[in-house]
């Protein structure tokens, strides 16, 4: 049976705050170029940055969808190869299971490319729902020699938002340097991001402090596995109730949260040599990931940044759901409930991951 003419996808419409996502019918991709797989996407996550793009929030910083995305965001998509180019027939077939992801291709022959570890700042890299339509439509175009194979024991709506939630988390944890028995502290540690921060942790050995609000965030993060919490709205001293609890400072901290809160206070938490990753990306241009340089200079802090994960990364990433150690919370919904979503993940108010069923 042949591919559909017209597809349902949700595009962009307006700008900046007032900006929305409504749902039409648009053509359906009928060849895969070269290089190419089609995808039928059967769920996508919703990011925080398909929120940014959405809404221009990142504009101040020369960051805006650009006219090849055809205003169609998304990048945590998963579902099944309908259609492939010749030339990556041995690597894909139809039936198989894909996910698509932030970055859809690099060049694979500069230097970031070729160094093994590092393909996530190719010049010539091509981003979903950025610089190429995303994953909020049904059949979506990525590149096969860059797609990812989802694994058995892993769910299309649960490998969706490891495409990027999942990976970032997973790398941050990573980047931490933080040692099986160790400390990592993770201010916002029962939203999207970081509820999957807290499970990575655990998985890897380490010990979680996670600082969040209320009581549900509380449970939350204590089912996930977290060793403490702290709870903003209630302590009053979070650096030395950190302190009470690690005796000289957590060896690493995570901020997954969005907040000018977070990275004020995150070099706080830190022993000697202990190291912050900047994850959450706030669109204020004056909030600083750092400390003064006294401080920096003083205990040999270490303040590094992290962004999503290379296909390796995504690999190992999905392979911890697949033996059962990370699982998204998610609420789910549907291409019409993208403009909803956002307004509640701006209000903080959206409980784990959102996915939307796309495909019927």
């Amino acid at each position: 049976m042949g591919l559909p003419q017209e597809q349902t996808a949700a595009v962009k419409s307006g700008s900046g705050h007032d900006a929305t996502a409504p749902v039409k019918q648009i053509p359906v991709p009928q060849a895969p170029g070269p290089g190419q797989i089609l995808v039928k996407i059967n769920w996508t996550g919703l990011c925080a940055s398909d929120k940014s793009l959405l809404h221009d929030e990142w504009a101040v910083f020369g960051v805006a969808m650009q006219p090849a995305a055809q205003g169609i965001a998304g990048h945590e998509g998963a579902g099944e190869v309908v259609a492939v180019a010749d030339d990556v027939k041995e690597i894909w077939k139809v039936g198989d299971r894909a996910g698509v992801k932030w970055v859809v291709s690099v060049c694979r022959n500069c230097e970031f490319c070729t160094n093994g570890t590092d393909e996530l700042h190719c010049p010539k890299q091509v981003n979903s729902g950025f610089t190429a339509a995303g994953t909020f439509q049904e059949y979506c175009l990525t590149d096969g020699r860059y797609a990812t194979r989802i694994p058995d024991g892993v769910s299309d709506e649960e490998a969706g938002p490891i495409m990027c939630g999942g990976v970032t988390a997973y790398t941050a944890c990573k980047r931490s340097a933080v040692r099986p028995g160790q400390w990592l502290v993770i201010p916002g540690a029962g939203g999207g991001l970081g509820h999957l921060a807290v499970q990575y942790a655990k998985a890897m050995g380490m010990r979680v402090i996670a600082i969040d609000g209320g009581d549900a965030k509380k449970k939350l993060c204590k089912d996930l596995g977290a060793e403490e919490f702290l709870d903003f709205t209630q302590v009053k001293d979070l650096a030395g109730e950190v302190m009470k609890i690690t005796k000289y400072g957590s060896h690493g901290v995570v901020i997954t949260a969005a907040s000018r809160e977070g990275y004020a206070a995150g070099p706080s938490f830190l022993r000697p040599g202990g190291t912050l990753v900047a994850v959450g990306l706030p669109k204020d241009t004056d909030v600083v990931a750092g400390a003064p340089p006294i401080m920096l200079a003083l205990k040999r802090l270490n303040i590094v940044g992290s962004v999503t994960g290379t296909l390796k990364d995504v690999e190992e990433a999905l392979d911890f759901t697949a033996r059962g150690l990370v699982r998204p919370i998610l609420t789910k919904g549907t291409l019409h409930d993208i403009d909803k979503f956002c307004g509640l993940m701006a209000e903080g108010k959206l409980p784990g991951r959102a996915v939307l069923k796309v495909a019927a």
